[in-house]
C-alpha cells in the first residue's frame, strides 16, 4: 500500500487511455445531433441488441457491483448471495413491462419515466416528485463509483495526503465529464464493450486461478466460518435471515430498472424486441455475479484480513478491499493492472450514464418544465450537458470533502427511495385507476416510512425489524415503505373520486402502449 505498483500503474494507465480515446470519437459513431436531447441523451433511440446487452450490462454492473457484492459475503457471509436471485427475478419484470414503456416514450418522445407520468396522471406535481427522487437516489450512487476507483488506486500505491491523495481521482473524473459532455450516451456504450470484455477475463481468470493456489474450491468452503456459509435459521422469536434474504432479492429486483439510469439504456433502444432479446440474453451477467460473490469467500480462505501488507487498505476501506487484496496476493503486477482498470471502467461506465440520466431528468422534469416552458431543444441539450458536469462534480466533491460512510449510507437508502415511483411508473403503465393525489400521498409516506426505518437503524443497514407479537420479522426497508405506499394510493384512490377531486387527465391512449411496426426487427443486431 505504501509504495507504487508501477507495471500494474502502467498497465492500468494503458487500458484507461484506450477508454478515454473511446469516449471522445464516440461523438462520431452513429452520428446525430448532439444539440437534441434526444440525441445527446437516449444516442437517437438507434442501439441495436448488441450495443443494448454492453450498455445495460454497463449501466447495472457497477465498480461498486464488482466490489461490494462480494465484500458482503466476506464480512456477512451468505446473505450477500441475494443479489443473484434478484437478478434471475428482474428480467422476467423487465420483459413483461419494458417494452411497454418504451412504446409509449417512443411514439410521444418522452425522454425520461416522468415524462410519461406527467402526461399519464396529468400531474407535473406526481413528474416532480419522481424526478427528483431519481436524482436525489442517483447522485450518491454516482459517488460510489468514484469510491471504487479510489479503492483501486490505493491498492495499486498511489497514495499521500490532501489533494495530492485525490488528484489522479479528480484527472479520471475531468475526463470522463470532458468526453460525456461532448459525445453524450454514446460514450459510455462504446466503452461498454472494452468494460465488459475486461470483466469477463478478469473474473473468469480469478475464478480458475485462485481456486488452483488455494487447493480448490472444497478448501475454500472448507476454511469459511460456519455461520457465514448459511443463512441465519429462524428461533421461537425471530424469522431470522429467512425472511431478510427474499425481501431483498425481491425489493431489489422491482427497483433495479426503476433507477434512472436503467430506463435511459432502455429508451435509447431501437425497439421492443431489442429489450426482449436482451432479457433472454441477460442472465449470463446474473452467471458472471455469482462468480464475482464467491471472490468474498476466496478472499476469507486466503486469509487477506490477516496479512499485514493489506492491513493499511482494509483500515481505509474496511471489507471494499477485500477484492483487491485478493487480487493482489494471487496474480502478477501485470495482471492486476489489468483486473483493476476493469473496476475503474466499470466506475466510469456507470458514472456516465447515471450523470446523463440525472440530467435529463432536471433538464426534461424541472427546468422545462417550472424554469423555461418555452425552452428551445438546443438550449434543453446544453442545459443537461451542463448539468451532467454539475452531478459528477457534486459527486466528487461529496466523496473528496465527506467521510465515505456517508456516501454509503446515502446509497443503501437510494433503492428504498427508487421503490417509491414503482406505482407510478409500472402500475401506471396498465391501469388509470389510481388517483394522482393518492399516487402522490403515497409516495410522500412511502418515502418517510423507508427514511425513517433507516434512520431508527442508525442507517448502517436497509433491513428493518418489525416486531409482530412476540415474532421478529427482518424485512428490507424497501418492502415495508412500498406496502404502506401502496395502501395508501389505493385507499385515496377511492376515497379522493367520492369527495369530488378529479383524477387528472390522461393525454395517452391505448394504441399509445402497443407494438406498432417495431423498427428493431428490420434493423441489424448492433
Amino acid at each position: 500500500m505504501t509504495h507504487p505498483n508501477t507495471i500494474a500503474l502502467l498497465v492500468f494507465a494503458a487500458l484507461f487511455c484506450l477508454v478515454t480515446v473511446l469516449g471522445f470519437i464516440a461523438s462520431r459513431w452513429r452520428r446525430g445531433d448532439l444539440d437534441q436531447l434526444h440525441e445527446w441523451g437516449l444516442a437517437g433511440r438507434r442501439f441495436g441488441t448488441l450495443v443494448t446487452w454492453f450498455l445495460l450490462g454497463g449501466d447495472l454492473y457497477t465498480a461498486y457491483t464488482f466490489m461490494a457484492v462480494p465484500a458482503l459475503v466476506f464480512g456477512a457471509g451468505a446473505i450477500g448471495f441475494f443479489a443473484v436471485p434478484y437478478t434471475v427475478i428482474t428480467y422476467p419484470f423487465v420483459f413483461v413491462v419494458m417494452p411497454r414503456l418504451w412504446s409509449i416514450s417512443h411514439k410521444r418522445g418522452y425522454i425520461t419515466a416522468a415524462d410519461f407520468v406527467r402526461d399519464r396522471f396529468g400531474s407535473p406535481s406526481l413528474a416532480l416528485a419522481i424526478a427528483i427522487t431519481g436524482i436525489v437516489a442517483t447522485m450518491p450512487y454516482i459517488a460510489l463509483q468514484l469510491l471504487g476507483i479510489q479503492v483501486v488506486l490505493g491498492a495499486m500505491g498511489v497514495g499521500g495526503s490532501g489533494l495530492l491523495a485525490d488528484l489522479p481521482l479528480i484527472i479520471a473524473f475531468v475526463i470522463l465529464a470532458a468526453y460525456t459532455y461532448q459525445s453524450g450516451l454514446r460514450a459510455p456504450a462504446l466503452i461498454a464493450v472494452v468494460k465488459d470484455a475486461i470483466i469477463y477475463v478478469t473474473v473468469i481468470a480469478a475464478v480458475v486461478v485462485i481456486p488452483a493456489k488455494l487447493g480448490g474450491y472444497g478448501r475454500i468452503f472448507a476454511a469459511v466460518p460456519p455461520s457465514k456459509l448459511l443463512l441465519t435459521a429462524p428461533t421461537a422469536n425471530d424469522v431470522g435471515q429467512y425472511s431478510e434474504y427474499p425481501s431483498l432479492a425481491f425489493g431489489s429486483a422491482l427497483a433495479l430498472f426503476l433507477y434512472p439510469h436503467s430506463v435511459t439504456g432502455v429508451l435509447s433502444s431501437s425497439g421492443r424486441a431489442v429489450i426482449r432479446r436482451n432479457t433472454a440474453m441477460m442472465p449470463a451477467y446474473s452467471f458472471l455475479l455469482a462468480l464475482i460473490a464467491m471472490l468474498g469467500y476466496m478472499a476469507l480462505a486466503a486469509g487477506v484480513d490477516k496479512n499485514p501488507a493489506y492491513a493499511e487498505g482494509f483500515h481505509r476501506f474496511g471489507p471494499n478491499f477485500a477484492v483487491p487484496a485478493l487480487f493482489l496476493s494471487a496474480f502478477p503486477a501485470w495482471f492486476v493492472g489489468f483486473a483493476f482498470a476493469a473496476v475503474a471502467i466499470g466506475a466510469l461506465v456507470p458514472a456516465a450514464i447515471m450523470s446523463i440520466a440525472a440530467a435529463n431528468l432536471f433538464t426534461r422534469n424541472v427546468y422545462k418544465e417550472y424554469l423555461r416552458p418555452a425552452c428551445t431543444p438546443k438550449e434543453e441539450s446544453t442545459v443537461a450537458k451542463l448539468l451532467s458536469l454539475v452531478v459528477k462534480f457534486g459527486a466528487l466533491a461529496f466523496i473528496v470533502f465527506s467521510p465515505q460512510k456517508y456516501a454509503i449510507q446515502l446509497q443503501l437508502l437510494g433503492g428504498v427511495w427508487i421503490l417509491q415511483t414503482f406505482p407510478s411508473i409500472v402500475l401506471g403503465l396498465y391501469t388509470r385507476w389510481l388517483h394522482r393525489g393518492g399516487l402522490l400521498a403515497g409516495w410522500a409516506v412511502g418515502i418517510t416510512v423507508g427514511t425513517w426505518m433507516a434512520y431508527e437503524l442508525h442507517f448502517k443497514r436497509t433491513v428493518y425489524p418489525l416486531h409482530v407479537g412476540g415474532l421478529t420479522i427482518p424485512v428490507y426497508a424497501a418492502v415495508w415503505a412500498i406496502a404502506a405506499n401502496l395502501l395508501v394510493a389505493a385507499v385515496l384512490s377511492m376515497l379522493l373520486p367520492r369527495l369530488g377531486i378529479a383524477r387528472g387527465s390522461d393525454r395517452t391512449s391505448e394504441a399509445d402502449y402497443e407494438p406498432a411496426s417495431d423498427p428493431s426487427l428490420a434493423a441489424t443486431s448492433s
